[in-house]
């Protein structure tokens, strides 16, 4: 069942935040988002999920775990993330994807430039979507943290640029923005703490630098929209799920229970190349 609104005005983004939000693309965070025991029952349940990947698995291509693992709902839906997107979202709320985004110590891979809504073309209908990185490890320039390039959002392509090929295993990714389109001397590298976060639009240019440090680099990655987006469930429904989270559906979408674990559609995904993003 979608979680009840709440309203503690301590984890409320407030007028001056939302704004920011929308002229840069990005906002950091930097409070701890989840109470303490709330935190580390979701890092031990990532321990565990990593530690039962597959040898030849990489642990940054972690994508929609919550299809196989639906108590990870505990988090995708507590109010203390619902509560942080509803000022951006408003009050009916669907969750999208989710992904733990993982480099190992030593060798965590590149993640290049590129914007979800790549991804995602011909998905959502307006492409709307705010993610929630909330950091399971220390996320630092050092380990390979998100960097992003404000306001391109909402400039040049607007979450529609020209991508290059990679050669393959070179990045998380197969392909990035073009050099032309980007300019990566306006990054910001978002630094967080575990427990903390950053929210950004689908459309903004972001990536991160490989992980060669001593030190692991987690998040989970928890994607929402306003349920008043559209869901192109007949063309991707075949391979893809969405939840109502909070409030009421606005668009007449299909939703699924949160309370069932659907591995025919991992597995399906993974056999179709769509474990990516």
């Amino acid at each position: 069942m979608p979680t009840p609104a709440s309203d503690p005005a301590s984890r409320r983004l407030d007028p001056d935040q939302v704004a920011q939000f929308r002229r840069e693309g990005y906002l950091v965070h930097k409070h701890p988002v989840l109470p303490e025991p709330k935190f580390e029952r979701l890092r031990r349940f990532f321990d565990g999920m990593l530690g039962e990947l597959d040898a030849d698995t990489r642990p940054e291509s972690m994508d929609v775990p919550h299809f196989q693992y639906p108590q990870l709902f505990e988090w995708l839906f507590a109010d203390e993330i619902l509560d942080l997107v509803e000022p951006i979202t408003g009050p009916d709320i669907a969750l999208f994807s989710s992904h733990f985004i993982c480099k190992p110590r030593g060798n965590g891979k590149r993640v290049p430039w590129h914007e979800d809504s790549h991804y995602w073309a011909g998905t959502l209908s307006p492409m709307e979507v705010v993610t929630v990185w909330l950091a399971i490890d220390p996320s630092r320039a050092e380990n390979g943290c998100m960097r992003v390039i404000p306001r391109t959002h909402n400039s040049g392509k607007m979450g529609y640029s020209d991508y290059d090929d990679l050669k393959p295993g070179e990045a998380v990714f197969a392909n990035e923005i073009t050099a032309a389109q980007r300019d990566p001397s306006r990054a910001v590298a978002i630094e967080l703490e575990p427990d903390e976060c950053s929210l950004h639009d689908a459309r903004i240019i972001h990536g991160s630098e490989p992980n060669t440090s001593t030190l692991r680099r987690c998040g989970y990655t928890m994607r929402f929209m306003s349920s008043a987006v559209r869901f192109n469930h007949e063309e991707k429904g075949e391979f893809h799920n969405i939840y109502l989270a909070r409030g009421r559906d606005l668009a007449g979408n299909q939703y699924s229970d949160p309370s069932r674990a659907y591995d025919d559609k991992v597995r399906f995904r993974t056999r179709q190349g769509k474990n990516a993003h």
